[in-house]
């Protein structure tokens, strides 16, 4: 039995990973601040400390006392958006609140493993799909402070022997995410079409990215807190491009329906394209994604069907902002 901590584990990717750590028969732990987190996806008898991960002492005293030998920490400022418009709040819990958990991590000899960045990562003019290789070209905060939170992990390795990881993750979808958050254009326009209302895209909807859905990501960090070789990033996506037209396409055929986009102009900080080579992480780690998209916009449209009311007043707009991953909110 493995003594597991999560970071955001009361948000929409971290509670998958709290069932399957379960499962595999872990204790498992959890800090979540519920600034978006939902308390109910805790499940009984799991310790939930309510803290935030920029509370230096906090997170020296939480990781001390429950001594976790594996660290997953989702937790995030995950909006592109927002770290455009606020960047030193962005690297605050994003860089500073990775170090806090560095450094207690370090005193209990835990390895910790980084839910970062694949789309906001690479930005655009660059290979496709895109290898861990390439030298990141972020158009947006977001993405430096991820990628400044990599630099820490492999400076800890340097300094103190310890091998903690990066999995750069594509745009995670799947049950259980927010349809009104700032990220996750799948559950967004999952939400709104069970609702009949009508999304708003940003841009001309041929924008691209890698979709990718949950349960292949809790693989991904489980085969992750077993690997032992000399690599310390990951990029976990699917290799496929699919703009979000396409993804709308998906959504209404998963729905039964013909509801079209609105338009509004492109936002700052977004990429054009992107998808992840995962090659790495298929000879690393053993892993691949195995979830078809249509099939797992299928279990997302079902299971926000049956949490979404019924619409009323006829149909709305509503204003849709195309994020990365998400990581962890999540993303």
């Amino acid at each position: 039995m493995t003594r597991v901590l999560i970071t955001g584990g009361a948000g929409f990717i971290g509670s998958h990973l709290i069932d399957r750590v379960i499962a595999d028969g872990h204790r498992v732990s959890v800090i979540d601040n519920l600034s978006s987190g939902d308390k109910t996806r805790i499940p009984d008898g799991i310790v939930l400390h309510v803290a935030d991960i920029r509370d230096s002492e906090a997170m020296t005293e939480i990781v001390t006392h429950d001594r976790p030998e594996i660290i997953y920490h989702l937790a995030a400022q995950i909006s592109v958006r927002h770290s455009v418009a606020d960047p030193q709040a962005d690297a605050d819990t994003n860089i500073g609140g990775t170090l806090n958990l560095l450094t207690g991590a370090r005193q209990v000899d835990a390895r910790l493993i980084l839910a970062s960045t694949g789309g906001a990562m690479y930005g655009d003019g660059v290979p496709m799909p895109t290898p861990e290789t390439v030298p990141p070209q972020t158009p947006a905060p977001y993405g430096i402070s991820k990628y400044c939170a990599e630099q820490y992990l492999a400076l800890f390795g340097r300094l103190y022997g310890t091998q903690h990881l990066a999995l750069r993750l594509g745009n995670v979808y799947g049950p259980r995410q927010d349809p009104h958050g700032e990220a996750g254009v799948v559950a967004i326009f999952c939400g709104q079409i069970a609702q009949g209302q009508t999304p708003i895209v940003f841009g001309d909807g041929h924008q691209t990215r890698d979709f990718l859905y949950v349960a292949d990501v809790v693989d991904a960090f489980v085969a992750a807190a077993g690997y032992t070789g000399s690599e310390s990033v990951f990029n976990i996506g699917t290799g496929a491009s699919t703009s979000v037209l396409a993804l709308l396409d998906a959504v209404n055929r998963a729905a039964g329906s013909q509801i079209r986009a609105q338009h509004a102009p492109a936002r700052d900080g977004e990429w054009r394209h992107g998808a992840l080579d995962s090659t790495r992480a298929a000879t690393e780690l053993g892993w691949t994604a195995t979830t078809p998209t249509t099939e797992g916009i299928r279990r997302t449209f079902q299971q926000l069907k049956l949490q979404t009311p019924a619409p009323v007043g006829g149909v709305r707009p509503h204003r849709l902002e195309l994020a990365t991953s998400r990581g962890a909110d999540d993303s």
